[in-house]
């Protein structure tokens, strides 16, 4: 008697590769705990870019583009993680990682310094209320470099909040970037 004939699509694919846990497990691992933390801060950047009413659109808006971007990816990433659906699906997880980190931190970092560069094209500029008048005047002391952009005093705030977090939404993919390749390696 012959053999049964196998299916060629249940055996043309390896088995899903993941070395993190599933569950509520990865939350308890470094890699989990960074990812919840670049949700965290990438999100704080969205929310005060957004609210500083992104005075300089042609520069914060890739901040806007991937600090929304990556926050989604990163909560579609936790939740097929915490869900256990990543076991489900046939697929290099690890590479997938490092792939997405690596990615995910030149983008950040781009965002970064373009965010860092509208925080710091403010140039001395800042608008005064005249006194005993409901008016305001715009007062240049000393314009610095090529880009020029005028903040108030909340927004020149919320930029460089949303400066710092972004840094350290960047160090977060960094070193997930690094853990994630050192499990690939594995």
């Amino acid at each position: 008697m012959s053999e049964p004939a196998t299916n060629p699509a249940a055996t043309s694919f390896p088995a899903p590769t993941i070395s993190l846990p599933l569950g509520l497990e990865v939350l308890r691992t470094y890699s989990g705990a960074l990812v919840s933390l670049e949700i965290l801060f990438g999100g704080l950047v969205w929310i005060l870019v957004a609210s500083s009413n992104v005075p300089v659109p042609l520069l914060q808006g890739w901040v806007m583009f991937v600090s929304v971007t990556t926050f989604f990816l990163s909560s579609a990433y936790l939740t097929l993680l915490i869900t256990g659906l990543a076991d489900r699906i046939n697929t290099d997880w690890n590479f997938l990682d490092v792939f997405y980190h690596f990615v995910a931190l030149l983008f950040y970092f781009a965002a970064f310094v373009l965010e860092a560069a509208t925080t710091a094209a403010n140039g001395g500029a800042h608008i005064k209320p005249l006194p005993n008048s409901t008016e305001t005047v715009m007062c240049i002391t000393y314009p610095r470099g090529n880009i020029f952009t005028v903040l108030s005093d909340k927004q020149y705030s919320i930029n460089v909040a949303a400066t710092i977090f972004a840094f350290v939404a960047t160090l977060c993919y960094g070193c997930s970037m690094v853990m994630g390749f050192k499990r690939w390696r594995m």
